[in-house]
């Protein structure tokens, strides 16, 4: 059904294995949004020695939504800080390789709460 909808075969997997869905105790950064479509995603973040060492959604919304939020965690684990501010919706989009038009504000949203994320963990480690 997804398949003929318009999702890729990894997208769809993303979605049924859901393997970076849940929390992380003692993370050094945990943030949400809530998209115009009303998906709510919350991510946590553990850094250590400036690099990314692992991360969590939890997504309230679509298969797009939830495939798309697995996807930023697959680009971003193991990645400095400095390198995964460069992360775009391009990025996650060639990851997924195709997903419906109509769910592109999935992968937006999963992209900006990782970098709200980000940006709030930075400023707090920077006081």
């Amino acid at each position: 059904m997804l398949a003929g909808s318009g999702y890729s075969d990894k997208a769809i997997r993303y979605f049924i294995e859901k393997p970076y869905i849940g929390e992380i105790l003692n993370a050094e950064q945990v943030s949400e949004m809530t998209g115009s479509c009303g998906d709510t995603m919350r991510i946590w973040l553990k850094v250590g020695n400036g690099v990314i060492l692992d991360a969590r959604y939890q997504v309230l919304g679509c298969p797009g939504a939830i495939a798309s939020a697995m996807a930023v965690v697959e680009l971003i684990k193991g990645k400095k800080i400095a390198d995964a501010h460069t992360l775009n919706d391009g990025d996650v989009f060639r990851l997924l390789e195709e997903i419906p038009a109509q769910k592109n504000h999935c992968i937006e949203l999963a992209v900006k709460t990782f970098q709200k994320a980000l940006n709030d963990y930075t400023r707090k480690s920077k006081r």
